[in-house]
């Protein structure tokens, strides 16, 4: 890597776009802008307290928006921002009204815990954000306290409705469903779709970092299909260029969609369009496997566009076919999902 000469203004980022070894286009990337969330949910951060990054180990907003950028001069046209909770950053709005401004990037989405969606939604629409995803594993307040630890339901539940009156669309609400915890309630998520033009997607649980959940509780696609056809038969759904892994279906007539998001049984690799861009400032071209590219650190120490560019297309160069968690060897991949941002 070259670093900066101030006097060198005419060198330009290369005229290529990120393809993998395996010829996927990598258009998407998810940008994690904080490793803090306001919620404890057990299959995500460990009982107690976790490590958060220092401050000044998170990377700044026009840190961000550079890389974002040289992202999309090297072909992303889609960015979902996530956490960690990204609405708990100090600055967030101002910072996805300029990322809604970049030239050439063609979808912006919010995904978020919800908590603090309803006080915030005008500005969350100001910023340019028409698509949201917000977590949401229960319908029930108790079950909701046990999940994530803190009692807040009626915030999320109150925000996804007023989402819905002011025409945010889609809203995907997503469910990591449990054994023994919520999939008691599959049926009850699903009809959501059927009252409602919500996306719901089940989740199959992925071992990432230390969480609360044990062997047994896992839940795979299979299993939850067979449960919802005592709603009625589903309907595929054709999935969009730009759509992310989900598997679309609809129950005849209804308004919204249930989805389902099979990183375990059912592989979705051989699709993959994404990269991950971490708070603390690395490029992985896996949410389910170790191998990440510092860019924090090359940006900081005042190197060119382009090197920075070089380092997307090695991440590219290590994307693999297929990440290797299979129910039959449960790995875990390290790190915790609220730095990655899943």
């Amino acid at each position: 890597m070259k670093q900066l000469n101030p006097s060198d203004n005419s060198l330009f980022l290369p005229d290529m776009e990120l393809v993998d070894t395996y010829k996927r286009h990598l258009n998407y990337l998810r940008v994690s802008v904080t490793d803090r969330c306001n919620l404890q949910c057990i299959y995500c951060i460990p009982q107690g307290t976790i490590q958060n990054l220092p401050h000044a180990e998170v990377l700044r907003y026009e840190e961000i928006l550079r890389i974002v950028r040289i992202g999309v001069h090297l072909g992303i046209s889609k960015v979902r921002v996530t956490g960690g909770e990204p609405l708990i950053r100090k600055g967030i709005y101002g910072f996805l009204n300029k990322l809604n401004t970049i030239k050439g990037l063609k979808d912006v989405s919010l995904t978020t815990n919800g908590i603090l969606l309803k006080d915030n939604l005008e500005k969350i629409r100001a910023a340019g954000i028409k698509r949201l995803n917000i977590s949401l594993d229960t319908l029930d307040p108790d079950k909701f306290k046990r999940i994530t630890r803190h009692d807040h339901f009626s915030d999320v539940w109150n925000g996804i409705m007023k989402a819905h009156e002011m025409g945010f669309a889609p809203i995907k609400l997503n469910a990591v469903i449990l054994r023994g915890v919520n999939d008691d309630e599959i049926l009850d998520l699903a009809r959501l779709s059927l009252d409602y033009p919500f996306h719901i997607r089940f989740i199959e649980y992925m071992p990432i970092g230390d969480a609360g959940v044990i062997d047994g509780q896992t839940i795979l696609t299979p299993e939850i299909k067979n449960r919802l056809h005592r709603i009625g038969e589903l309907a595929v759904v054709q999935n969009k260029v730009t759509d992310g892994p989900a598997q679309r279906f609809k129950f005849q007539n209804a308004p919204g969609e249930v989805g389902f998001i099979s990183a375990i049984s059912h592989h979705f690799c051989h699709t993959c369009n994404r990269l991950r861009l971490t708070a603390s400032g690395r490029l992985r071209p896996c949410l389910l496997a170790n191998t990440q590219f510092d860019l924090k650190k090359p940006l900081r120490q005042g190197y060119l566009d382009r090197d920075l560019a070089e380092v997307f297309f090695k991440t590219a160069r290590f994307k693999q076919r297929g990440h290797h968690l299979v129910q039959s060897h449960p790995s875990k991949v390290i790190g915790q999902m609220s730095a990655i941002g899943g």
